[in-house]
């Protein structure tokens, strides 16, 4: 084992399926190890050396940044539709007419990831991991925030609705049990298999990095919601749905992990979704 990281050699997130040149050990992609330029060969983390002291630098992104951006570009389109359609009057009628709902839901749902974003990271003076706005790689969507802590990895989609949430709960004894998930009088459910997809992506990109036993939590984490004075958290289909202190409380509660986990898995999840 080297006592240091060679100069040409680059930590990373392995793009392909390698083999430890020391000690042999497979690397499958995703992998954080180091990458020699100079023999083109892998070394795993522990032995080039890299291992707990490695200082970490990942890009955090910003909250809310792509849902901005495509806000923009919805409404930059529509006014220059409109002023190309009415030379005379374009900016009178612009002035007279508010976005779509479809181009206003944009901007609300980046002001969620914001106030979300700024509530979590107050959090990294504590040794917790915030990422935010993570794009998915081969798709358009996006991860809202990945938080690691010392309790594991918590993937939280942001949400800015009007309404309460509840758990409507149907069937059971003599029928299938069905969770619904109601905001206001609106069945939102789909957004719960939207955040069960993404856990399953995080989970699998730290599995392929060795770091399958780390913990993985769902979360839908509800803004300026109606909730009640007394409780109104609730789970759905293993996804934890709340406000943004009680989410502040999941993710700062004792965990079995320790620093380096925290770090290794930050490094691994910041390089397979990279800032949006």
């Amino acid at each position: 084992m080297t006592d240091d990281v060679p100069a040409a050699m680059k930590m990373m997130s392995l793009r392909f399926a390698g083999e430890c040149r020391e000690c042999r050990a497979a690397l499958p992609e995703g992998t954080w190890a180091g990458y020699d330029r100079s023999t083109r060969s892998v070394v795993c983390a522990g032995c080039s050396g890299s291992g707990e002291d490695e200082a970490v630098s990942v890009d955090s992104g910003v909250a809310g940044a792509s849902a901005l951006r495509e806000y923009e570009r919805r409404k930059t389109k529509r006014e220059t539709l409109i002023r190309e359609a009415h030379p005379k009057i374009g900016g009178l009628l612009l002035a007279l007419s508010d976005d779509p709902q479809s181009t206003r839901a944009w901007q609300t749902g980046a002001r969620g990831e914001v106030v979300l974003g700024r509530r979590l990271d107050s959090l990294r003076e504590r040794g917790i991991h915030v990422l935010h706005d993570r794009r998915i790689p081969g798709t358009k969507a996006n991860i809202d925030h990945i938080v690691v802590s010392l309790r594991g990895v918590f993937v939280i989609d942001a949400k800015k609705y009007s309404g309460a949430p509840s758990l409507r709960v149907e069937g059971g004894l003599f029928r299938p049990r069905v969770e619904s998930l109601i905001i206001g009088s609106r069945d939102k459910t789909p957004l719960v298999h939207g955040v069960l997809k993404q856990v399953r992506l995080v989970a699998d990109a730290l599995s392929q990095a060795g770091l399958g036993e780390i913990p993985r939590f769902g979360m839908m984490c509800f803004v300026e919601a109606d909730w009640p004075m007394l409780g109104g958290n609730f789970t759905i289909s293993g996804v934890e749905v709340l406000w943004p202190r009680k989410a502040v409380d999941r993710i700062t509660s004792p965990g079995a992990l320790v620093g380096a986990d925290v770090d290794a898995a930050a490094r691994v999840l910041a390089a397979r979704f990279p800032s949006a």
